[in-house]
């Protein structure tokens, strides 16, 4: 039986540091479901259908990975997509208490799926989309930060 993980997120926007994560579960899993997840009262800069296509073209030289995108639970995501794996990052201490929370909540909704923590690659631990997006505002160069095509988008949404 393949295994298969899920590596969910709202990435918007996806950065290196999402990236570090897909490309080494990549290496670990047969399959990796990149998964966009709604939050409706969360305000986004992409819309839902634009980070897809982000995803897939930063992903495209990664076979194994696909890109969705759900709302609601994870776990019933997960269960739909016969997912044995959540993929989460790590960035810092600070980022294991609440991933540890919702573990908590995921292994109580669900025992048979399990969560698999990865650290991050140093150079990428003070990343976070919400960073990205404020240096981004400024017309700053975030070309390091982020996959070259979403550096592009951001020029784009920020230069009209």
């Amino acid at each position: 039986m393949a295994k298969i993980a899920i590596c969910p997120g709202s990435f918007d926007p996806l950065t290196n540091g999402h990236m570090d994560i897909i490309q080494r579960g990549s290496k670990i899993f047969d399959e990796i479901i990149v998964a966009v997840f709604i939050n409706s009262s969360k305000k986004t800069l992409f819309s839902v259908e634009e980070r897809i296509h982000l995803i897939k073209e930063a992903t495209k030289h990664l076979p194994n990975v696909k890109v969705d995108a759900s709302e609601g639970l994870l776990i019933d995501y997960a269960r739909k997509k016969n997912v044995q794996v959540i993929l989460r990052g790590l960035r810092a201490v600070s980022d294991f208490e609440y991933e540890m929370q919702i573990t908590s909540m995921n292994r109580k909704l669900e025992e048979k799926i399990e969560t698999f923590f990865m650290m991050t690659n140093n150079q990428y631990s003070f990343l976070s989309s919400s960073i990205v997006k404020e240096v981004a505002t400024y017309h700053a160069d975030v070309s390091d930060l982020v996959p070259p095509v979403v550096a592009e988008a951001l020029k784009q949404k920020f230069n009209n």
